[in-house]
């Protein structure tokens, strides 16, 4: 009466995101963009719905904040300082296994198929 049986916590099995993709998803937000290019790089890693869907919008984030930042260095980076709370913020939702929408961002990450 043994039945294989798959245990795996991904979105595809209909469980959810893992903790290991929901932790994934905070660090790609609060270390954008480094680990989102990491993940990238990873196999086991980037195909996985919710991290996939998460790593490209913080990827998106991550480089839009370095711009911003890199522009706003008269200002002392505080418009910079600003947007790192707010992904840490969303980095936060992710980990408690939300989607996250991002103006714009979200629309241009899944318009482009990133997602």
């Amino acid at each position: 009466m043994s039945e294989d049986i798959d245990i795996s916590n991904d979105d595809m099995s209909g469980m959810g995101p893992s903790d290991d993709d929901k932790l994934w998803a905070l660090l790609a937000y609060v270390f954008s963009p480094l680990i989102p290019i990491i993940i990238f790089l990873m196999e086991d890693k980037k195909n996985r719905p919710f991290l996939k869907a998460h790593n490209a919008q913080a990827l998106a984030w991550g480089l839009l904040s370095m711009v911003i930042g890199a522009v706003s260095t008269p200002l002392c980076g505080i418009p910079g300082l600003l947007m790192w709370f707010v992904a840490i913020y969303w980095g936060w939702q992710a980990y408690q296994g939300q989607e996250v929408t991002i103006p714009f961002i979200t629309d241009f990450v899944k318009g482009q198929g990133w997602a």
